[in-house]
């Protein structure tokens, strides 16, 4: 074989490995919208440099849990994961310079406290109105005073 033909086979492969990947990723989305409450979620993954670290992913509602999974990834378990009684709304903002353009288009940024520090994530105005609501939806037999305390 020639060096052009061994080229050839590997753009070949190549180009194999993207369909697959993409199949791949199309199947994934799926599988996770089938249980649903799926909808875009953006995490800020890294909070070192100011506008920057978010990560495309999506949300989904497992009962208790928001589970977190990136766009891009084939794995099937959820990247990040926070449980109701964790989360404390912290207040919403429009996205700043860099990060109008690492975000969906029309989405806001909130900001959340937990035990382990603050979580800001970014979600369009119908998906913030669902996650208020499923913030709030304690389940029944909740001490609302222990919580307000």
């Amino acid at each position: 074989m020639v060096w052009w033909e061994w080229l050839l086979d590997a753009c070949g492969a190549l180009l194999l490995l993207f369909v697959l990947y993409g199949a791949g990723l199309i199947v994934r989305r799926r599988l996770l919208s089938r249980h649903g409450g799926t909808f875009e979620l953006s995490h800020r993954y890294r909070t070192e440099r100011p506008e920057r670290g978010w990560v495309l992913g999506l949300g989904r509602y497992s009962g208790e849990t928001l589970e977190w999974f990136r766009v891009f990834s084939l794995s099937p378990r959820p990247k990040q994961a926070w449980r109701r009684e964790e989360l404390l709304y912290d207040g919403r903002r429009e996205p700043l310079g860099a990060e109008q353009a690492s975000l969906y288009p029309d989405h806001l940024v909130i900001r959340c406290q937990s035990p382990r520090g603050e979580v800001e994530l970014a979600m369009s105005v119908s998906s913030l109105t669902g996650f208020q609501a499923w913030l709030e939806a304690k389940p029944p037999g909740t001490d609302w005073n222990r919580l307000q305390g």
